[in-house]
């Protein structure tokens, strides 16, 4: 390796640090946010198996693809609108994001209501046959159903939240709405069924009550004055509705599949185990829901940072995604399934007490069995949430379809017979490996060899983003390196054929911005920093673009400002905005990105 390489070997570490510090500082709120909404599930697990019994909890377990169904037009929306807002942050349009917000919680409220209307014919009509068919469980199930229909509107409003308070730098209140949904749900949950004794439908009416309280935590905030945002459905759009749709949909498609998938295996444990293993499976995926929330917290990150990547074409950081991924999600993710397995017995306990009971056995391998599967998932969600970004509906629709209900239906069908309930556990195993199998073989096809590189694994197309030799990566850590780094960016531009004048400016902005930088963000903290620099050289424009990590700096509010006592003040600044042809300014997610045109 020659010299420049090391040098754009440095380079490319350095904005890999400043991406990895930004997953890293998200994702404890993410986790967070989506774990303690979770929780709900494993709270009415607990007071379904403990005081209801175990035909409670069989309700709850038939409940589960009906809430699959629900949960996978909720994250058609959520997906769709989270990668858009990523391509409206990359972009900075801010008046499309606004339309996006409108247009998304609108579109949620109309759905809800049909899904409220159905399920409330549903269980006061008894039309539940094809869910169940225990004569002791289907009325408990018909109750539970009511109960859960008052909850589908806040559950559709407030999946959509999280994402746009990460727009608005407010995702602790989503930390901070969840913590006072879970401690709701406990309390409803104690007075509706351990003192009002409402049965079944007490159950569902605290988690469904606990979610109109997540909601309104939420959205509270978009009532306030220091918004961006606002909710305003007149500026809704139909245009719209179809982008978040046609974009959110093949993400969603594995969730729908799981639906179905839910409903193909329920019949299959009712059939050939019983209801202890509807009760058992049902037990286990609402504990592990909690958990769940690692992986789905990693590709909620990556999703958004997927979305803003596409919007600026930015390749490093698409490919830089998926390392993190590679190197730091899933070994973490491995860990902690390990984890999870090692302590079946405990976790199984919460539930049920007697070993003698054959629901017991059965949770505890499902315990020790599905965490394995986690980390297989982390690959497979991420390379869904990729290809759904990227508009390649073909592999979103066939891992979506493996995942969702073939792989694990398929197996659990195959299985059954001769190993009983743990082929449901064991079929989400071979369901990863199979999924992420898929991936690597759809990279060879596209390829048309074994993937070298992480552009070819993720088969990025070659004409994305500006070529290698018309893009210029520079990285600055000190004060000294500035002057180093606009000394590179002239002599690009001359390169590429720039008269001098705009190249020596091209230069000067650049020093005269990453200086101010190094000299008021880097002396706010004690903490490291660092600013990466992209100089893209398309259709004879230079287009200068500055990421850097330090407290926000619009540099559009200081060349306002004036001190008569210094006529200097600022003057940098503004002799920017005079040389500049175009100038945008954003803190995306605590990143401030500073894009100039030459």
């Amino acid at each position: 390796m020659n010299i420049q390489d090391n040098i754009q070997e440095k380079i490319r570490d350095s904005g890999s640090v400043m991406l990895r510090k930004l997953v890293f500082r998200l994702l404890p709120i993410q986790i967070l946010t989506i774990g303690v909404g979770m929780l709900n599930g494993m709270i009415s697990s607990y007071f379904a198996t403990n005081f209801l019994g175990v035909d409670a909890m069989s309700a709850v377990g038939v409940y589960w693809p009906v809430s699959m169904l629900v949960g996978a037009v909720s994250i058609i929306l959520t997906g769709g609108c989270s990668i858009l807002c990523g391509r409206y942050l990359g972009q900075n349009d801010q008046e499309k994001l606004q339309e996006n917000f409108s247009t998304s919680l609108l579109l949620a409220a109309v759905i809800a209501v049909i899904f409220i209307v159905s399920l409330v014919i549903m269980g006061a009509f008894n039309l539940t046959g094809f869910l169940v068919t225990d004569e002791a469980v289907r009325p408990l199930f018909n109750q539970y159903l009511l109960g859960q229909a008052f909850g589908v509107l806040p559950l559709m409003l407030g999946n959509q939240m999280p994402v746009y308070l990460l727009t608005e730098h407010k995702e602790k209140l989503s930390v901070y709405a969840s913590i006072v949904y879970a401690v709701s749900s406990l309390v409803l949950n104690f007075l509706l069924v351990g003192v009002l004794h409402l049965g079944i439908f007490g159950l569902a009416l605290a988690s469904s009550v606990g979610l109109w309280i997540l909601f309104a935590v939420q959205a509270q905030y978009f009532f306030t004055g220091s918004a961006h945002l606002k909710i305003k459905f007149r500026l809704a759009k139909a245009a719209e509705m179809l982008i978040i749709l046609s974009i959110g949909l093949p993400g969603a498609l594995s969730n729908l599949c799981q639906s179905a998938r839910g409903l193909i295996v329920n019949k299959l444990i009712e059939a050939y185990v019983g209801s202890d293993g509807v009760s058992a499976f049902a037990a286990a995926n609402n504990m592990l829901a909690i958990f769940w929330a690692v992986p789905l917290g990693m590709v909620a990150v990556s999703r958004m940072l997927i979305g803003v990547s596409i919007g600026e074409e930015d390749r490093q950081t698409l490919t830089d995604l998926f390392r993190i991924m590679f190197r730091r999600f899933v070994p973490i993710q491995c860990l902690l399934s390990i984890v999870l397995s090692a302590l079946a017995v405990p976790l199984t306990l919460i539930f049920f007490k007697d070993p003698s009971e054959p629901v017991y056995d059965m949770t505890v391998w499902a315990f020790r069995l599905l965490p394995l599967c986690m980390p297989f998932s982390v690959i497979c969600m991420h390379f869904i949430a990729y290809a759904q970004a990227s508009g390649k509906n073909f592999l979103v629709n066939l891992l979506s379809v493996l995942d969702g209900v073939v792989c694990v239906a398929g197996f659990t069908a195959l299985l059954i017979r001769s190993i009983g309930m743990n082929s449901a556990y064991i079929a989400n195993i071979l369901n990863g490996v199979v999924t992420d199998l898929t991936v690597l073989v759809y990279s060879i096809f596209m390829n048309r060899r074994f993937p070298k590189t992480m552009d070819e694994l993720m088969v990025i197309p070659e004409d994305f983003g500006a070529p290698a030799e018309d893009r210029l990566d520079l990285s600055v850590r000190e004060m000294h390196e500035v002057v180093t780094i606009s000394r590179q960016v002239q002599d690009f531009c001359l390169g590429k054929g720039i008269d001098e004048r705009r190249s020596y400016l091209s230069g000067l902005v650049l020093e005269e911005m990453a200086g101010n930088i190094v000299d008021h963000g880097y002396t706010k903290d004690k903490k490291s920093h660092t600013i990466d620099v992209r100089v893209v050289y398309k259709n004879d424009d230079i287009i200068l673009r500055i990421k850097d990590d330090c407290v926000p700096f619009d540099p559009g509010t200081r060349k306002e400002l004036r001190d008569p006592s210094d006529p200097a003040k600022n003057i940098g600044i503004r002799m920017i905005y005079q040389i500049a042809r175009d100038i945008q300014y954003q803190n995306m997610m605590g990143i401030n990105v500073l894009q100039m045109r030459i």
